[in-house]
């Protein structure tokens, strides 16, 4: 028994030993280890504060989530973290998906296109001088009254905008359709109405395209004529005409600058024009130049004026002459108050029916190898009240006028109209638009025909 005891005795003693080595050497490793320790410390508690503001995150996403269903979301401790269930972060992933599918268009090229328009429903009445037509440009012989209901004047369009070209320009551009060559109810074709390619700087714009006239931009507003610009035929020259055209921009401090416009247009130049005597063999399409200088000057930023002179030259080639087109036209914008707006333009020339179509396309006579160009004269004029966030109403009133001096029996001698609608937003992005006219059109030698037109329009903008 004495040797084990003898053995335990020095296994005791050897432990013994072995702790009292170890001490020197335990104790300069933790020493050397409290840095490393701290800097531990601090990063946990970073950790730890980056979760409580993701957990903060979380539980506001739980809430945005829950008030758009509908639902009251659940109260969750501040201090505890609210972790998003699967289903939950999927709905949350779900809903962003969709917001952004609503404004995104794909596009082989991978830049930006914008889905835009109007789905237009349109129901009219004409009294019996509308000659059958939905939309008449002039009021005829008396006949049946004309009612009905269309869906033709939907525009559809494509905006896009592209890369950064040479000297830090954009490209951006529009392509707009609608359905107004259909001729009847069941027999709906897509028609280009408008489209351009443009390059922008800082001061200078290029586009290319198929426009209005470029001096004259305005527009009255209704949504009873689309499918040809209001006051077609009583004061606007609105035929989309293709054209390339340059634009400068100057500044005259912080509230005056001017906009210098010029370029060359493709002028239609056939329709029935009034010919006597020999067929008019008219050459269907001829370059033109025009151009529009708008100065503005801004009173404040709500109050705002601005006047653009114009001009249109070209050469009509029919049966063998050079018969010349020129005008001189005048637009203008004016807001006194925030609430009105008045808005219009005014055009004087010769041989004009190749800038507007409709029924009356009088423009030159030949006559026993004469030729005689028909002055013209007409303009329109608008006045817009904001009666409040959802409502405005337009009174707008046009009229054109067609020397007697080379025109007969039959012709018209002048064309008017005037009217009223208003614009009821329903809805953001809903209109209700009621609209009444009515168009005088006076014949030499046969008297004034009066067509009275009546149209309740419901939009939806898209």
């Amino acid at each position: 028994m004495a040797p084990f005891r003898v053995a335990r005795r020095s296994t005791a003693s050897l432990a013994c030993l072995g702790a009292m080595l170890l001490v020197p050497i335990v104790l300069p490793a933790q020493a050397q280890s409290s840095p490393e320790l701290k800097s531990i410390l601090d990063r946990l508690d970073r950790l730890e504060q980056e979760n409580r503001s993701l957990s903060d995150q979380v539980r506001d996403l739980r809430n945005q989530l829950a008030a758009a269903r509908g639902e009251v979301a659940p109260a969750t401790p501040a201090a505890e973290p609210a972790v998003p269930s699967i289903p939950e972060r999927l709905d949350i992933q779900q809903q962003r998906i969709e917001e952004q599918a609503q404004t995104k268009v794909e596009a082989s090229q991978k830049f930006p296109i914008r889905l835009t328009g109007m789905a237009l429903f349109n129901a009219f009445l004409n009294s019996r001088q509308s000659g059958g037509f939905d939309y008449p440009t002039a009021a005829v012989e008396p006949g049946p009254n004309h009612a009905g209901a269309t869906f033709h004047q939907t525009v559809v369009g494509l905006e896009f905008t592209g890369p950064k070209t040479f000297l830090g320009g954009t490209v951006h551009g529009s392509v707009f359709m609608d359905f107004a060559t259909g001729s009847s109810t069941f027999s709906q074709l897509m028609r280009l109405r408008t489209g351009s390619i443009e390059l922008d700087w800082k001061t200078r714009h290029i586009m290319v395209g198929l426009e209005k006239p470029i001096f004259n931009p305005r527009e009255p507003s209704s949504l009873a004529q689309v499918a040809v610009s209001p006051m077609t035929g009583t004061g606007n020259l609105w035929l989309w005409l293709p054209q390339a055209r340059v634009q400068q921009d100057f500044a005259f401090g912080k509230k005056a600058g001017l906009r210098a416009r010029m370029g060359v247009v493709q002028t239609r130049e056939v329709g029935p024009y009034e010919t006597t005597g020999l067929p008019p063999g008219v050459e269907g399409t001829r370059p033109g130049l025009e151009g529009r200088y708008e100065v503005y000057y801004n009173l404040d930023s709500d109050r705002r004026f601005e006047i653009a002179p114009g001009f249109h030259t070209s050469t009509t080639h029919a049966s063998g002459f050079s018969i010349p087109s020129h005008l001189f036209s005048t637009d203008w914008l004016f807001i006194p108050w925030r609430q009105v707006e008045l808005t219009g333009a005014f055009f004087d020339g010769t041989n004009l029916a190749n800038l507007g179509t409709g029924a009356i396309n009088q423009g030159y006579v030949i006559y026993k190898r004469v030729f005689w160009p028909i002055d013209t004269a007409g303009g329109w004029g608008q006045l817009t009240v904001h009666a409040s966030r959802r409502i405005d109403v337009h009174l707008f009133a046009g009229r054109q006028d067609y020397s007697q001096e080379y025109l007969g029996r039959g012709d018209v001698n002048r064309n008017s109209l005037y009217g009223t609608n208003i614009f009821y937003r329903i809805a953001p992005n809903v209109l209700l638009g009621p609209e009444f006219s009515q168009m005088r059109t006076v014949y030499i030698g046969q008297g004034v025909r009066i067509n009275n037109h009546y149209d309740f329009a419901l939009a939806y903008l898209f």
